[in-house]
């Protein structure tokens, strides 16, 4: 497996993150470390969570519960040293806290993350959504940046990097990240970071894939000259690029039946629009002209952008996991990504 430097931090790590958020939820105990297992042995040792997994739905009585089966499964293995891992501190979240996090809480959060991961340090630590709001997740549809307070923001960024420069200082993290940022904030974050000797920014967790391409313009321009790795969650679209969903009625088990019968509306997230639809069969007619399996398609495109990307992949259940691993070395030709542009001239953001 190929290794990829998080931007200017020297912290390496596979070039193909494991997502846990499923771990405690869909998938139980046994399968999740059996999935860390299988992860291991194909190369990849970077594990991205967050204090809020898992999600599907989001409780508050499972707050946590992805960070501590990843711990257990460390204590039971004794790898600490051979893996990687990415947590985040949740933002504004009725299910979490509701104020999101400042330094003060973020001093509490790293330590609680941790006990929960049983370990002495975090390699990446992120914020999982600016307190300020962000346009991630379908909001950029109504998106309204209007009434924030510029100053209030630059205070809090200057605030939070303070205890994040503690925590790097003391031990307890390696490299700091985003997630869901826009542009502007992941420049502002940058420019704070300098002013007061705080730890740069790493890396960005936000949506990439096929059917969402909103990072391809400014923050990708942002990312590359100032050295920020993205980190691609959602990239098969939740599901959609498998094809699973064709057809209406989600599969017993799957995100969106989950969603479902909880009280969810099944959308994924809003993915599931009257447009995705066609947009997936356009990509799956692309990989059969091109013999390809679509699902590996889809990550080998998120691997091979004109910036640093890692795509980070989940799945419920091993074997499912087993099939993302089985094409992760594939690469694109140079042919193959001009058709992929190709498609996405015609069907650009389906959801």
């Amino acid at each position: 497996m190929q290794r990829m430097t998080l931007g200017s931090s020297g912290v390496a790590v596979s070039a193909v993150s494991l997502g846990t958020m499923t771990f405690g939820n869909q998938t139980d105990l046994a399968d999740a470390q059996m999935q860390m297992d299988m992860a291991l042995d194909a190369g990849i040792t970077f594990l991205d969570t967050a204090e809020m997994y898992p999600v599907n739905p989001v409780r508050r009585e499972t707050v946590g519960r992805s960070e501590e089966i990843i711990g257990e499964w460390l204590a039971s293995r004794g790898n600490r040293d051979r893996v990687e891992i990415a947590t985040k501190v949740s933002g504004p979240s009725d299910k979490v806290r509701r104020e999101g996090f400042n330094g003060a809480i973020i001093r509490q959060t790293i330590d609680a993350s941790l006990k929960r991961l049983q370990t002495d340090h975090i390699d990446i630590y992120q914020l999982h959504w600016p307190v300020r709001g962000s346009y991630c997740f379908r909001q950029n549809w109504r998106y309204d940046p209007s009434k924030q307070d510029r100053q209030a923001t630059l205070d809090h960024m200057a605030d939070v990097l303070g205890a994040i420069a503690e925590a790097q200082k003391a031990g307890k993290i390696r490299a700091f990240g985003l997630s869901n940022e826009s542009a502007w904030g992941t420049a502002r974050w940058i420019d704070v970071a300098e002013r007061i000797g705080a730890p740069r920014v790493a890396t960005i967790q936000n949506e990439y894939s096929l059917l969402a391409r909103l990072y391809d313009t400014d923050l990708a321009e942002t990312a590359v000259n100032e050295d920020v790795t993205l980190l691609a969650y959602s990239c098969l679209a939740a599901g959609l690029l498998t094809g699973k969903y064709v057809g209406g009625t989600p599969p017993e088990g799957s995100r969106a039946a989950v969603d479902l019968a909880t009280g969810g509306p099944g959308d994924l997230g809003g993915r599931r629009s009257k447009r995705a639809p066609d947009a997936v069969a356009a990509y799956h007619a692309l990989a059969g002209q091109l013999g390809l399996d679509p699902i590996h398609m889809a990550i080998a495109f998120t691997r091979q952008r004109p910036f640093k990307s890692i795509p980070i992949i989940g799945a419920t259940s091993r074997e499912q996991l087993a099939h993302l691993i089985a094409g992760i070395d594939l690469v694109l030709s140079d042919d193959a990504l001009r058709e992929i542009d190709h498609v996405n001239k015609d069907h650009p953001l389906p959801f």
